[in-house]
C-alpha cells in the first residue's frame, strides 16, 4: 500500500470512526473530549461507490434534555435505585499455559477444513478473578503469517483508572490501520459463573489493562466499573485471515480469561482496553440469566456483526452490507461479504454501530426500576432463552438481521401471550443464518442468503413472509434529515399523560430510518390495531413519504409495538435528544405489558 493510499485510507478510517450523528458519549471521561463512535452508519451509492452518512445531524436534534438526571417521565413513580454495582474482587494473574489456535475459515455455509483447538488456561482463585495466559504450548499457524509465539506470564499488579486528559487532547482511540489495541471475545453471552475469553492485539507490544463496566443509569453516569484486570503483556497478534471477503481472527492467542462471579448482575458490559501509552479500544459483552423476569432485553449482536466492517483499512474490511475495494473506495452490497465472522474486533473504537440505542434503553429502564433480564440475539436464535418466562421481549434499537429461528421464536412468544416491543426501525429486514466455525464452535459465522442473480441479500419480504406480518409495519426507507413525528390517535392509552394532542409534532423524532404500513401487504392476526403516528418526511430524492408507529394486540393478548423510527430509543435517555413525551409513552407501554397499570 503506497504512502498516498495509506494516508487516504487512514483519513477515511478516522472519518468513519469519529462520526457520531446523535452526539452520544458513553463514559464520563469522554464527556469533554472527542465525539464517541457508537452510531456510525453509512449507505452506499452502488453506481459511484460513494459513501454517504446515514445518520442524523446533531444540530437538528431537539427535545427536552434531561441528560438522564432530571425530570421523570412518570409522575407517579420515583426513580428506582439502579442495580447495585458488583463488588470488585482481587485480581490474580495465573501462569497457566495457553495453546495457539490454527485453522482455515469458511466463507460459505457449512464447515470447512482446518482445526481450531481451544485454550484451557487455569483460573486464579477468588471472586472476580481473571487469568493472564502464559507461554505457548506450540506455534499457531494460519493462512497468513508464520509461527506465532505466545505471551508471557503476567504480574498481578492492578491497572490505575483511565488517565485524566485535557479537554484538547482527550483519550486516543485505536484505529484499524495501526491497530494500537484491538480485541474481541470468543464467547457469546455468558451466565454468572462462566468465563469470558479476551483475544487482544497490541502494536507496539506493551502492557495494557482491562477495565470492565456495566451499563446502567447509576445516577446519570451511564456505567459503573465493576472490575479491573491485572497488568497484561500485550503482543502483536498475527494478521487476520481472509477468504472471499470473510475476515477472521480466530487464530489469535488468548490474552485474558475473566471468570464472571456468581454475584454479578446480568446486563450489558463493556471492557475498556487501555495501553500503557494511552490508546484505548472497547469490547462489548453480555451477562445473561435464565431466571424469569418481566422483560427480556435482547441485544442485537447479530445485526451488530452484520454491519461490522473490521478492519476499516480501505483494503480488506467487509460487512454484509459493504466492502473496501483495495483502493480506498467503499462498495455496496453486491461486493460485500457473504459470510462474516464473530471472531474479530469491531471496527473503529471497538463498539458496534448504533450500540448507543441499546444503551439508551438500558439506562432509562433501569433508572425506573423495570425488572429486566438480558440476552443476545444469538441466544434467541439458539433457543437458550425461553420467551414464555417473560411478559415482554424488548428489541432496543437497530435490529435488521434475523434468522428464521429467531423469527419462529418471536412468533411463538407472541402466540403464547408474550408481548414484543420494537424500539427501532428496519427490524426483521434481512434474512441471515448463524453457522458454526470450521472447528465446530456454534454461531461464530454469519451468512446472508442471496437473491438469485442479483448478488444481493434476501429480504424477509422476498420470502413471502414480510416483516409487517410480525411488526404491523415494515421498513420504508432512510430519512436523510430529521423530521417531526406527528401524533395520531392521541386518545389512545399510549399517549396518556404525555400532553400530546392530535396532530402535535415531536421535533426530530423521525430520523435515521422509518417504517410505515403497506396496504398491499398482509397484516398479522389481531384483536385491535392502531397507528399512533403518521409523519410526512422527504426521502433522498425529495419525494414525500410517511413514517408510521404501530401497535396491535394479538389474539393471545400479546401487545406488539413498533416505533417505526430510529430516533425513539435516543429520546429516552440520550443527552440532547430526550423527549419526555416519548419517555412517558414508553412507560405507558411497558407498564401495561408488566401489568403495572
Amino acid at each position: 500500500m503506497g504512502s498516498e493510499q495509506f494516508q487516504r485510507g487512514e483519513a477515511e478510517v478516522r472519518a468513519h470512526a469519529m462520526k457520531d450523528p446523535f452526539g452520544h458519549v458513553l463514559f464520563p471521561w469522554l464527556y469533554d473530549s472527542e465525539p464517541y463512535p457508537d452510531d456510525t452508519d453509512t449507505d452506499i451509492d452502488t453506481g459511484t461507490g460513494t459513501c454517504t452518512d446515514a445518520g442524523i445531524d446533531t444540530a437538528a436534534g431537539t427535545g427536552t434534555d434531561t441528560g438522564g438526571r432530571g425530570s421523570s417521565p412518570s409522575a407517579y413513580r420515583s426513580p428506582s435505585a439502579s442495580a447495585p454495582a458488583p463488588e470488585t474482587g482481587p485480581q490474580t494473574g495465573a501462569g497457566a499455559p495457553g495453546d495457539g489456535r490454527a485453522g482455515s475459515i469458511s466463507a460459505g455455509p457449512g464447515t470447512g477444513p482446518g482445526t481450531e483447538p481451544g485454550t484451557e488456561p487455569g483460573t486464579g482463585p477468588g471472586p472476580g478473578t481473571g487469568t493472564a495466559v502464559g507461554g505457548p504450548a506450540g506455534p499457531a499457524t494460519g493462512a497468513v503469517g508464520g509461527p506465532v509465539t505466545g505471551p508471557v506470564a503476567m504480574t498481578p499488579s492492578r491497572v490505575p483508572p483511565p488517565r485524566t486528559r485535557s479537554r484538547s487532547s482527550g483519550p486516543r482511540l485505536a484505529d484499524d490501520v495501526h491497530r494500537q489495541i484491538k480485541g474481541f471475545v470468543s464467547t457469546g453471552a455468558v451466565a454468572p459463573g462462566e468465563a469470558v475469553d479476551f483475544h487482544v492485539t497490541v502494536d507496539p507490544p506493551q502492557e495494557f489493562g482491562v477495565d470492565v463496566y456495566r451499563i446502567g443509569h447509576y445516577g446519570g453516569e451511564g456505567a459503573t466499573k465493576v472490575t479491573t484486570s491485572p497488568r497484561l503483556s500485550g503482543i502483536v497478534q498475527p494478521p487476520q485471515l481472509t477468504a472471499d471477503r470473510t475476515v477472521s481472527c480466530h487464530h489469535w492467542w488468548l490474552s485474558w480469561r475473566l471468570q464472571i462471579p456468581p454475584y454479578w448482575s446480568v446486563g450489558a458490559y463493556v471492557a475498556v482496553l487501555t495501553t500503557a501509552d494511552g490508546y484505548r479500544s472497547h469490547i462489548p459483552f453480555t451477562v445473561r440469566d435464565t431466571h424469569p423476569a418481566d422483560l427480556l432485553l435482547l441485544l442485537p449482536d447479530i445485526t451488530w456483526q452484520a454491519c461490522n466492517r473490521y478492519p476499516e483499512d480501505s483494503r480488506t474490511g467487509a460487512s454484509l452490507r459493504h466492502a473496501w475495494d483495495g483502493e480506498g473506495r467503499l462498495l455496496g452490497e453486491t461486493a460485500a461479504a457473504t459470510t462474516v465472522s464473530f471472531d474479530r474486533p469491531y471496527a473503529g473504537g471497538g463498539l458496534p454501530a448504533r450500540v448507543g440505542h441499546a444503551y439508551d434503553v438500558i439506562r432509562w429502564a433501569e433508572r425506573y426500576g423495570y425488572d429486566l433480564a438480558y440476552a443476545d440475539a444469538r441466544d434467541l436464535h439458539a433457543g437458550r432463552v425461553d420467551p414464555t418466562q417473560y411478559r415482554g421481549l424488548v428489541f432496543p434499537g437497530h435490529d435488521a438481521y434475523w434468522s428464521p429461528a429467531m423469527r419462529r421464536t418471536a412468533e411463538c412468544a407472541r402466540a403464547h401471550g408474550t408481548s414484543l416491543v420494537f424500539l427501532g426501525a428496519q427490524s426483521v429486514y434481512w434474512q441471515v443464518e448463524p453457522r458454526p466455525s470450521p472447528s465446530g464452535a456454534p454461531d461464530r459465522l454469519l451468512t446472508r442468503r442471496k437473491r438469485r442473480g442479483s448478488g444481493r441479500g434476501t429480504l424477509w419480504r422476498d420470502t413471502d413472509r414480510p416483516e409487517q406480518e410480525l411488526l404491523g409495519v415494515q421498513y420504508a426507507g432512510r430519512v436523510p434529515a430529521p423530521h417531526p413525528l406527528v401524533v395520531r390517535n392521541a386518545g389512545h392509552w399510549l399517549w396518556d399523560a404525555t400532553g400530546a394532542h392530535e396532530g402535535d409534532e415531536l421535533a426530530g423524532l423521525v430520523a435515521g430510518e422509518a417504517d410505515r404500513y403497506f396496504p398491499r401487504t398482509g397484516l398479522p392476526e389481531h384483536r385491535e390495531r392502531v397507528l399512533l403516528a403518521h409523519s410526512p418526511y422527504r426521502d433522498g430524492d425529495g419525494a414525500v413519504r410517511h413514517q408510521e408507529t404501530s401497535l396491535y394486540r394479538a389474539p393471545s393478548g400479546a401487545i406488539v409495538f413498533a416505533s417505526g423510527t430510529s430516533a425513539w430509543s435516543p429520546a429516552l435517555d440520550r443527552p440532547g435528544h430526550v423527549d419526555v413525551r416519548v419517555q412517558r409513552a414508553t412507560a405507558n407501554l411497558l407498564d401495561r405489558i408488566c401489568k403495572r397499570d
